[in-house]
């Protein structure tokens, strides 16, 4: 059994495909690289790959070294012009993995192919499956960042509760300066037995949906929001929501980035 294989064609498909993933790895990593840079990569990577399929090597794990070794090398250090550093593993990585999404996007779409034509519009479709992809895991990265649990401590009462930390949560207290984080009504009422606490003052703020209004605020003895290490904050203000200040209580407090 023999295969006959064009290599003008084979250098075309492998050229797209090394053009996509080196696309995709400068999305990701925002490299400084043109297109005209990235073509070069694709280029050489595609030229190599043809290198390697026609000369005769007899040892399988030689052509596999040089697939995914020298050939794959090449085309980052081309296209990307990635320094041997840090930046150059994630440059790895995210390539075979951007290979590995292409790949499963590819054969997944190429059963409802019916014209070998389409196969380069197939590619494209690909392009931008993958990148919505890693976009929606760079999404889910930065919302786990966000995240939190946050300890609040009034008198001798001390409750746990999910937090978020949300840039755009700039509320102040307009006499002291000091950022004003948000509960919901039923986080203050388990710290103080149901009633508000003395001492509560009112402060202006506006919202989507709202314009104006005004917000109870209290002042806890102290609070300690966990993320990877603890942070520690003294005498915190505290805003009541009425209600919850998520619709599907996925958290109860919004904290202002502005105390951490």
């Amino acid at each position: 059994m023999y295969y006959e294989l064009y290599i003008d064609v084979f250098f075309l498909v492998n050229f797209m495909m090394d053009f996509i993933l080196l696309q995709i790895t400068r999305r990701i990593l925002r490299c400084s690289a043109t297109h005209g840079r990235v073509c070069l990569g694709a280029a050489a990577g595609a030229l190599l790959t043809c290198a390697v399929v026609m000369i005769p090597i007899p040892y399988a794990f030689i052509k596999f070294i040089l697939f995914h070794g020298l050939v794959n090398i090449v085309m980052l250090k081309a296209g990307l012009k990635i320094s041997w550093d840090r930046t150059f593993v994630k440059a790895y990585v995210v390539l075979y993995i951007s290979g590995i999404l292409v790949g499963g996007v590819f054969e997944y779409l190429r059963q409802y192919m019916k014209v070998g034509s389409l196969f380069f519009a197939l590619a494209v479709v690909s392009y931008f499956a993958v990148l919505g992809i890693w976009n929606f895991l760079s999404y889910l990265s930065r919302l786990r960042e966000y995240r939190c649990e946050a300890v609040l401590y009034k008198d001798e009462k001390v409750l746990r509760v999910e937090a978020v930390i949300d840039t755009g949560n700039s509320l102040k207290d307009a006499v002291t300066g000091k950022p004003v984080s948000i509960v919901d009504e039923s986080v203050v009422k388990t710290l103080t037995d149901a009633g508000l606490p003395e001492g509560i003052r009112y402060i202006p703020y506006h919202s989507v949906g709202k314009e104006a209004g005004v917000m109870p605020v209290i002042t806890l003895d102290k609070m300690c929001v966990c993320q990877k290490s603890e942070k520690w904050i003294d005498r915190p203000l505290i805003g009541i929501c009425e209600g919850q200040v998520a619709s599907d209580g996925a958290y109860r407090m919004i904290l202002n980035p502005d105390i951490l």
